[in-house]
């Protein structure tokens, strides 16, 4: 993959609608909860209501781990607030009983399709020595790695913190071609993955489980003021 496959910074939709989507949700600007519904209308509740949105929650790194193989995740899809509400209730109830987090045993989110990227560079004839295997810095080195490097950085920086309040990425991935909105807000912090402009697909919330209550509370203050 090359690097033109995928950027940080990069225009997506909300440079349609903000004029400076970069500052528009910070903590200064007098009108930033007005932006922030704003996005979240565009973003989250217009795929919602197209029953086109699911939601997914990631856990498993601590401490400032991130082995690709202890990231653990689970998807679903959420048509309607109460549903996001049944999947937080559902891992509350996880967490207070000590019992195993709800997650998605079938698929990895980086461990094997980093493995089968590296698979098949190496099928290819091109070796891929220990450093470049174990430093995600140095995946955009063979097929598809790039696309892994992009969204280990996501998960990374909604897993330990961010310090800027909105980014925009554009990413090619294997459902084709991506925009990143990720927001570390005051109110909750999130990403949302949604197909580029004239792109087909579905949108996905991500994020850290200890979001969930807080995003759920982000969601359901910006119905309440939709319907002032």
């Amino acid at each position: 993959m090359s690097y033109s496959e995928a950027k940080e910074h990069a225009s997506g939709r909300l440079h349609d609608i903000f004029a400076e989507p970069y500052t528009a949700f910070g903590n200064e600007v007098i009108e930033r909860l007005l932006h922030l519904r704003v996005a979240i209308e565009a973003l989250i509740r217009q795929p919602m209501d197209e029953a086109k949105l699911w939601v997914r929650i990631i856990h498993g790194w601590e401490n400032g781990g991130f082995e690709p193989a202890d990231l653990e995740h689970s998807d679903h899809r959420i048509a309607s607030l109460s549903d996001f509400e049944s999947v937080t209730q559902r891992y509350q109830r996880a967490f207070e009983t000590q019992q195993p987090l709800p997650q998605d045993d079938a698929t990895s989110l980086l461990a094997q399709p980093l493995a089968e990227a590296i698979a098949r560079t190496e099928a290819c004839g091109q070796h891929l020595d220990e450093e470049t295997r174990r430093s995600p810095a140095r995946w955009p080195a063979f097929e598809q790695g790039l696309y892994l490097y992009t969204f280990f950085k996501v998960y990374h920086r909604l897993t330990y913190g961010e310090d800027d309040t909105y980014r925009s990425i554009f990413c090619e991935t294997p459902d084709g071609p991506r925009e990143i909105h990720e927001f570390h807000v005051e109110e909750g912090e999130f990403a949302v993955v949604a197909p580029t402009h004239g792109a087909s697909g579905d949108t996905l919330l991500v994020l850290h489980i200890s979001q969930l209550a807080p995003v759920l509370q982000l969601l359901e203050e910006c119905q309440l003021a939709a319907k002032r």
